[in-house]
């Protein structure tokens, strides 16, 4: 195993580097793998036709791959795939299509990865891309070297006809970006323009959600998109709810098997992306086991059946100082990870009670925090002490964008069960009729608290929210049900209390996470995946959210992001539980070696090998001698 690093956190400056992007040329920082990818012990690559003997073996045998030759992963998957489909808006397939902040890039990509580790984004569909002088235009020069898995050009019209299925069937991601996005035209095979939206000044709207589209969005064929209208009438309803089996993608890996224990990926060996990296990804299978809950998750990765786990593991340090495994993660020492994201409590404001600040700021106030940090987080996280509240994740770049002190009088830390009872008494929410739970207008307070089932560190969490609300007088039950019912509570608005993730490091933020807070644009979509999922809404904070994409004085930024934070920690629409990594990056390396660490040189984030420019990990791994 390598020398491990001795490392307490790494507070990045990626909030300082949104800005850069948004102003003049700029040239996709190269990855065409000179000094990117390594030079030594590459494993032998074998070509392959594009469909093979060995991909049509029954399906007894299609789930078993060569342990030396198949990477595992835990922490991603939790129920039978139910599409492949981009435009779906509750596709549940996670390996596959994930366009989070790092979209997911194995088997569909986007035009540029993002790397947050230096806030740059680097090319894959697009080779560089530059901004007209008032920001009405992006301009993206297209890799010529780009093919589809059936060997066509990747062109600009693909690029455009995403867009405008996106727009017209009104996906969650059409829905959004459309507000920001007039039109993608193409120019010519290789070249694509982004047209802005633009406002009654002739001002673009938002160059950061036109810029925070490319890394994210996968580019789609505009053949097969043309297919899938096709055979569904053109009805929205039914493209959107389209399963897409047969589906055409441009990246690295393709559907290989799955049923309702794993899903298994193979590599195509005709990638074009050989010419981008110089060899092909090392492993030629991905699989990832479907596993019951956190707890089985963790058996598999210690015993060396799970390479890659992107599950919170409890005082994971002891994995390798007491156990002695072949086990390590991005950083030495806690946390461990790259703290970027903030799992929050997200408030439904629509429900009774829940719609009065002073009982949504009350819970949040009683909260221990601390025991949290401690217990369910085993410490893999800065406590609010540390690093006060804001709409901030705890790194350096967006640390300096936030003026702490004028947020004094509005920090809670937790643990303040008195302060929160006399909060509730002087709003007039008593318990009247002495059964110890307080009412509303002769209702009871009482709610429920979800998130997924097995997510062991998110329900203790969720649980010592709901002892938070036993002390004050607010019945809080906790209810942890399989992940795909969750998503649809989630995404519906069909809960009281859920605890998801808000946008961590991505191009756009902290401006993007101050929009899943805050923003009414979220609130207002039928079907939300996006942010705001408890309906806030708040003018003031509109219009500050409105004017910090135009804004490039970082004084200025400063101040509306600092009355952002004051907003939010007033009205309490939400509320972080801790601080984690974006995601959990721990290996295994009985089978593999070569996973990326912080300071090893070769500035690869701790992604999971999948996730934005993460996925240089899988042309740096070599089988363990």
């Amino acid at each position: 195993m390598r020398k491990r690093l001795n490392k307490w956190t790494a507070l990045l400056t990626v909030g300082a580097m949104t800005m850069t992007l948004l102003s003049g040329c700029q040239k996709a920082a190269s990855t065409d793998g000179t000094g990117q990818t390594s030079k030594a012990e590459e494993t032998t690559q074998t070509t392959a036709q594009t469909t093979t003997a060995e991909e049509k073996k029954d399906s007894a045998d299609a789930g078993s791959t060569p342990r030396n030759e198949t990477l595992y992963f835990n922490g991603q998957q939790w129920g039978t795939i139910n599409d492949w489909n981009p435009l779906s808006s509750n596709s549940n397939n996670a390996m596959a299509i994930t366009q989070n902040d790092n979209a997911r890039v194995i088997v569909y990509e986007t035009l540029f990865m993002y790397n947050m580790l230096d806030g740059k984004l680097y090319g894959l569909l697009g080779k560089d891309y530059s901004w007209n002088d008032g920001q009405t235009e992006l301009t993206i020069t297209l890799n010529p070297d780009a093919k589809w898995s059936d060997q066509t050009p990747v062109t600009a019209q693909d690029v455009a006809y995403t867009f405008d299925c996106h727009k017209k069937y009104a996906s969650a991601q059409g829905s959004d970006y459309s507000n920001y996005i007039d039109s993608v035209v193409a120019k010519d095979d290789h070249t694509v323009i982004f047209k802005a939206k633009l406002d009654d000044k002739g001002l673009p709207v938002n160059p950061l959600k036109v810029v925070e589209y490319v890394p994210k969005i996968y580019v789609m064929q505009k053949a097969y998109l043309q297919k899938v209208e096709q055979r569904n009438g053109n009805d929205a309803d039914k493209i959107k709810q389209d399963r897409m089996d047969d589906f055409v993608a441009s990246g690295p890996y393709k559907s290989y098997y799955n049923d309702d224990q794993k899903v298994v990926f193979v590599r195509d060996d005709n990638y074009w992306g050989k010419a981008l990296w110089g060899k092909l990804p090392a492993p030629k299978y991905i699989t990832h086991v479907i596993y019951e809950n956190n707890a089985a998750g963790d058996t598999a990765f210690k015993s060396g059946e799970v390479d890659v786990s992107q599950q919170f593991i409890t005082n994971v340090q002891k994995l390798w100082e007491q156990d002695g495994l072949p086990i390590s993660t991005y950083i030495d020492e806690a946390p461990y990870g790259v703290c970027a994201t903030m799992p929050t409590a997200f408030f439904n404001v629509e429900k009774p009670g829940l719609d009065r600040k002073e009982v949504r700021k009350a819970i949040a106030m009683a909260v221990d925090y601390d025991q949290i940090i401690a217990s369910a987080m085993s410490n893999q996280s800065p406590s609010f002490k540390d690093v006060p509240r804001s709409i901030m994740n705890p790194t350096s770049g967006e640390q300096a964008l936030v003026n702490q002190e004028a947020l004094k009088d509005y920090q809670f830390t937790g643990n303040d069960v008195e302060g929160a009872k006399a909060l509730l008494d002087k709003a007039g929410i008593v318990d009247k009729d002495g059964d110890g739970i307080r009412e509303i207008d002769g209702k009871n307070l009482t709610f429920k608290a979800e998130c997924p089932d097995g997510w062991t560190d998110w329900n203790a969490s969720l649980e010592i929210v709901a002892a938070a609300g036993s002390k004050i007088g607010i019945g809080i039950e906790t209810y942890f049900p399989d992940a795909n019912t969750f998503y649809d509570d989630m995404t519906t608005r069909k809960f009281d209390i859920c605890m998801w993730n808000p946008p961590a490091a991505s191009v756009a933020n902290p401006w993007g996470r101050a929009m899943a807070f805050m923003s009414t644009d979220y609130a207002n979509l039928k079907v939300n995946w996006t942010g705001n999922y408890g309906g806030y809404i708040n003018e003031d904070a509109n219009n500050l959210l409105k004017k910090i994409p135009l804004e490039t004085n970082k004084d200025t930024l400063k101040e509306y992001y600092t009355e952002l934070s004051r907003i939010y920690l007033d009205e309490v629409p939400s509320f972080s539980l801790m601080y984690r990594p974006m995601l959990f990056h721990a290996v295994n390396e009985s089978v593999w070696t070569g996973f990326p660490q912080l300071d090893d040189g070769d500035n690869i984030p701790p992604t999971d090998c999948t996730d934005g420019y993460g996925i240089a990990a899988l042309y740096k791994l070599v089988n363990v001698k």
